[in-house]
């Protein structure tokens, strides 16, 4: 009970150190090289923010009407990687190593970090107990989101779970407990009604065949 106890006041005190994701990402920015960078020295400079900053860049990215299915599909690799516990994502050798101009890196990074900055103000670390034990559900709960942007055949269908997949790892990166309990309970709302429009397509096919 003890050690317990000692561990869950580390984890409060490291959540009280953390630096706002704001702060690092000027602080790679202003650590790139200056003709490229690759992306596996950008999952090495964000460390413990890589796995959410991409999955927010992609969740933004996704609710777009025709950019869904690729940032799906590399969504639905960095769920699993979280489910089975890895701290960084991992891509193919071909994508790590692909080198991405500095200029772009800064032009991109510098409105994240405008954006961030902004949500700042909102999103932030509370809630430590609720957001340590809510965040082993994250790589399952992005997985059900994602099946839904890519499988669910309506126009504009991938607007909401790409919404939720973003709220999630803004929480992610914020350690904030508070936004990701909402973002999950978003989550069971839209994965009741996506249930229900299955079961009625069903009943529905089932009905006509009869």
């Amino acid at each position: 009970m003890f050690a317990h106890s000692t561990k869950t006041t580390m984890r409060m005190q490291d959540t009280k150190n953390r630096a706002p994701s704001s702060l690092v990402l000027q602080e790679m920015i202003r650590q790139a090289p200056a003709e490229y960078v690759t992306v596996d020295w950008l999952t090495s400079r964000l460390q413990r923010h890589s796995f959410g900053i991409i999955m927010l860049c992609l969740g933004l990215l996704a609710t777009t009407p025709v950019g869904s299915s690729v940032p799906g599909f590399v969504l639905g690799l960095l769920a699993a990687q979280l489910i089975f516990g890895r701290t960084e994502p991992v891509f193919p050798r071909f994508i790590m190593t692909r080198r991405l101009p500095t200029t772009q890196l800064t032009r991109l990074g510098c409105r994240a970090i405008h954006v961030l900055k902004y949500l700042e103000k909102a999103v932030h670390p509370r809630w430590p107990m609720t957001f340590e034990v809510a965040k082993r559900g994250v790589g399952v709960v992005v997985l059900l989101m994602v099946l839904i942007l890519l499988l669910t055949p309506m126009p504009l269908s991938n607007v909401a779970p790409a919404i939720v997949i973003s709220m999630i790892s803004l929480a992610y990166v914020e350690e904030d407990g508070l936004l990701l309990s909402a973002a999950f309970l978003a989550a069971i709302i839209l994965l009741g009604i996506a249930s229900a429009a299955v079961w009625g397509a069903i009943v529905g096919a089932i009905i006509i065949a009869g």
